[in-house]
């Protein structure tokens, strides 16, 4: 895996550099997303400034933060699940994409793929409806010699078995506590979704 680094940066925020690009899932880089604050500060600046390409994995406020995202810059390629672009390109973002699971885009030698997530689509929560709705996805990200799948917020399900075999997999573990339910991985799913992979 040469030319290939990777960097959490807190929450479900990872820095990856890989096929000479820089991406960022999920960007979360503030001290407080609504009522949640970090209990460290927030990556410094140089960590996420060089971003070329932004994958969002679903509507959410702690996935798809607006203020992290106007820290990055109103012309940052941005990937969103299908159904997302109109209402984030509304905000004022100028680059913005959507893709569904099994759709592939590239960015330079980089191919993306949106995987299929199980996790509420809706912008505000399973319970409220209101708001933009798509539905959530992961992603596998490769280059010739590195193959990444980013789930996003997820539950365990079979079809991970076909994403691999993959050098690296961001799994989201609880999140911010032990009770998120369905949709979430818990530790032991976690560990069944990594041997899946």
């Amino acid at each position: 895996m040469s030319g290939f680094n990777l960097r959490f940066l807190g929450h479900s925020t990872v820095r990856l550099e890989l096929g000479g690009r820089v991406v960022l899932t999920d960007p979360v880089l503030t001290a407080r997303v609504g009522g949640l604050t970090r209990v460290v500060p927030p990556p410094p600046r140089e960590t996420y400034a060089d971003a070329e390409l932004v994958l969002l994995s679903h509507l959410h406020g702690d996935h798809l933060h607006l203020p992290s995202l106007k820290l990055l810059g109103r012309r940052t390629r941005i990937v969103v699940p299908r159904g997302a672009g109109s209402w984030l390109a509304k905000k004022g973002f100028e680059r913005v994409e959507e893709i569904a699971p099994g759709e592939t885009l590239t960015e330079g030698e980089l191919t993306v793929t949106a995987t299929e997530a199980v996790h509420s689509g809706h912008r505000w929560g399973p319970r409220l409806t209101h708001g933009p709705q798509s539905p959530a996805v992961g992603h596998l990200i490769k280059t010739a010699e590195t193959t990444v799948y980013n789930a996003g917020d997820t539950d365990l399900f079979d079809g991970m078995a076909d994403f691999g075999p993959v050098d690296v997999a961001l799994l989201p573990v609880w999140g911010w506590g032990p009770n998120l339910g369905p949709g979430h991985l818990d530790p032991a799913r976690a560990a069944r979704a990594a041997e899946l992979v």
